[in-house]
């Protein structure tokens, strides 16, 4: 089985759920746990930790033998900027590897977590070795006034992304987009910076966050793809290519190009619309309807399933929204608000 949803964390508890999952994470909100029949309860903005062998199977279907692969857990993105324990969910999602060892753990990189680590000078070099970056501001050089980029120690060759996540919008201006005051940087970073104990665009954040912080940052992959996926349809069960990206794939565009970019994460270009784009990544691919093909992503704040075609992000990051997740092979839709 796969489940698609959040990584959640709260006072420090840890919460249980099923063995294969491809989830986002927004900090914390209220939680409760897998009960014994393996059902989601509350959760928010943590990370999924396997459960036992005897809940992974979901209620209604009837009893399958344990897969001959090993299950995988997949984070959709997005580990910072969505509340209060940006700190607590990063070790939290760092332990799960050695904590379920017999389990795949793959933690897919959104645009946050992009921004955050070049802000931290955590990004993977370019492609040419280096790791200088100020080429990438002019894209956006019209912005930076009305952003307010960061301009402190360490910023004259920081990536453009880093520095607007580390800039100040000013304490009035209004996300009309979210519906929300923009928290300290057009990223809504000024959580992340509270959460290692500094204020919001301050310099010491590059102290604060401890270096098995940078390093998952550093190491996070922008695409993750698996064959022979299966999932339940009307016509049967069948095997899927998978394809995850946390934003989705420009139908415009090539698609064997852009995964090519995707796996070697680029980090010359100013901005990666996999991971950030919006109407131009919603749809999948037509060269991907050849095949059986399943494309999932987060990032768009909304719960949307078309053909093989799966966002699952319903919450966005906003509290009084649900949590959701959806577990593959039989598309079951869970969230935190079930009971």
């Amino acid at each position: 089985d796969i489940i698609f949803s959040k990584p959640l964390l709260e006072n420090g508890r840890e919460e249980q759920r099923h063995s294969i999952s491809i989830t986002r994470a927004i900090p914390i909100r209220t939680v409760r746990s897998f009960r014994s029949n393996g059902h989601l309860r509350r959760r928010h903005s943590r990370v999924p930790l396997q459960a036992p062998p005897s809940l992974v199977q979901p209620p209604g279907l009837p009893w399958a033998p344990p897969p001959s692969k090993p299950r995988s857990s997949s984070s959709l993105g997005d580990y910072n900027d969505r509340g209060p324990h940006t700190r607590q969910v990063i070790d939290f999602l760092i332990q799960l590897p050695s904590k379920y060892p017999r389990q795949r753990h793959v933690f897919l990189c959104g645009n946050h977590d992009l921004a955050f680590a070049a802000f931290l000078g955590a990004l993977p070099a370019r492609p040419d070795g280096s790791t200088r970056w100020s080429d990438t501001w002019e894209e956006y050089a019209q912005n930076e006034e009305r952003e307010g980029w960061y301009k402190g120690e360490g910023y004259s060759e920081m990536h453009v992304q880093g520095r607007r996540w580390g800039g100040s919008v000013g304490a009035d201006r209004f996300n009309h987009k979210k519906g929300t005051v923009y928290k300290g940087s057009v990223y809504d970073a000024a959580p992340t910076f509270q959460s290692y104990g500094v204020p919001h665009a301050s310099p010491d954040l590059m102290k604060a966050v401890p270096d098995e912080h940078k390093k998952f940052l550093h190491d996070l992959v922008w695409v993750y793809e698996e064959d022979n996926v299966p999932i339940h349809t009307d016509n049967g069960r069948i095997e899927c290519r998978l394809i995850a990206v946390h934003a989705g794939l420009e139908k415009t565009k090539k698609v064997g190009e852009r995964l090519q970019v995707l796996r070697s994460k680029d980090t010359s270009l100013h901005t990666v619309q996999e991971l950030r784009g919006r109407m131009n990544v919603w749809d999948i691919p037509e060269e991907l309807l050849e095949k059986p093909t399943i494309l999932v992503s987060g990032h768009h704040g909304k719960l949307h399933i078309e053909g093989r075609r799966f966002i699952i992000d319903e919450s966005g990051g906003l509290e009084h929204l649900p949590i959701a997740a959806i577990i593959f092979p039989s598309q079951q839709i869970v969230r935190d608000s079930d009971t």
